[in-house]
């Protein structure tokens, strides 16, 4: 099933507005920070893989990616469920409408 080109831009502009607005979220902006510290520390040798630095730069990248997820995912189950209840609260009106 396609969705209306109408609904895919609007999911589109939701995920671009949530994740506009995790990247802004202190807690992320401050793990953005740190692991850009490490990723130049990282690159200031070009012998990487056996440094320390390199393994920091790649703890902090991979947990700021793993709450970045973490944010995306909780926002979209409310997005869905607040969908999923507009949806229902529309069928069951449509209904009642056709009993009268």
């Amino acid at each position: 099933m396609k969705l209306p080109t109408w609904f895919e831009s609007v999911i589109q502009h939701r995920l671009d507005d949530v994740s506009a607005r995790i990247i802004r979220h202190p807690e992320i902006s401050k793990l953005h920070e740190e692991e850009y510290v490490a990723f130049q520390k990282l690159f200031s040798d070009m012998d990487i893989v056996n440094k320390p630095e390199f393994s920091e730069w790649e703890d902090k990248h991979h947990y700021k990616q793993a709450l970045e997820n973490e944010y995306l995912y909780w926002q979209g189950m409310q997005d869905g469920m607040q969908l999923v209840y507009a949806v229902l609260e529309m069928m069951l009106h449509d209904d009642k409408e056709k009993e009268e």
